[in-house]
């Protein structure tokens, strides 16, 4: 099904501020590998509405993650910082996911948090 470019990139930006708003939730809640999960995907889904802007596709988030890099990163469009933030919280997801007996700090959450906050902000000016 092929979808209207600019309401692709609005529905992905959407669900990373939905994503955002669902971590702030389970912060609250203590449920903190559900937050770094949705802390993940808020940054997921901001870098994917930048994907379709560039025109680049792909199913895996490695490859999504090396396109960031690559595009934006290495080429001083986005800080540094950024691509740091998003491996960070590309790794948390794996663990919290995907590991036994994983544990987070609400400190460290609350960072994340923050830092995804950050992130959508910055290169949501990059969507609009």
């Amino acid at each position: 099904m092929a979808y209207d470019k600019e309401e692709l990139i609005k529905h992905r930006l959407s669900k990373a501020k939905e994503s955002l708003e669902d971590a702030a939730i389970a912060i609250k809640s203590n449920r903190l590998l559900n937050a770094e999960n949705r802390i993940y995907y808020s940054i997921f889904y901001t870098v994917s509405a930048l994907a379709v802007k560039y025109d680049f596709s792909t199913s895996k988030h490695f490859q999504l993650l090396g396109w960031f890099n690559k595009t934006f990163i290495k080429t001083d469009k986005v800080s540094k910082e950024f691509g740091k933030i998003y491996k960070r919280q590309f790794e948390n997801r794996l663990e919290s996911d995907y590991d036994d007996f994983v544990n987070f700090d609400l400190e460290d959450v609350k960072k994340d948090y923050d830092n995804a906050n950050k992130f959508v902000k910055e290169l949501e000016k990059l969507l609009i």
